[in-house]
């Protein structure tokens, strides 16, 4: 999953096929990650061949969205000038309660 800006800087996903099950849940307020659909493992960021077993079968699981802060930084000041308005901010690394190996980073609200 790569990343556009929009016309102010900001940094928006690119949106592809093999992640279009992440998003529609994401639109949803769920936090869904790509499971092989023979050996049942998860894979992020999601991708049309299980790296375990080679299926190209594939499933959308829905995550508790619990996990622990593996990593964390506070931006000050930061890289691309269109977050200096946000800015300090934190980035945040989870590994998912369902599988520590899978990490997902964003920012930590509440």
């Amino acid at each position: 999953m790569g990343r556009a800006a929009t016309e102010e800087g900001f940094l928006l996903p690119l949106r592809d096929e093999e992640g279009q099950g992440f998003w529609e849940g994401a639109l949803r307020g769920e936090l869904r990650i790509q499971a092989c659909g023979s050996c049942d493992r998860l894979r992020f960021p999601p991708r049309p061949m299980c790296p375990h077993c080679r299926s190209t079968d594939s499933q959308w699981k829905t995550m508790s969205g619990r996990g622990t802060i593996w990593s964390f930084v506070v931006a000050h000041p930061p890289l691309l000038e269109a977050y200096q308005s946000v800015a300090p901010y934190n980035v945040i690394v989870v590994a998912l309660d369902e599988d520590s190996l899978i990490r997902l980073v964003g920012n930590l609200v509440a």
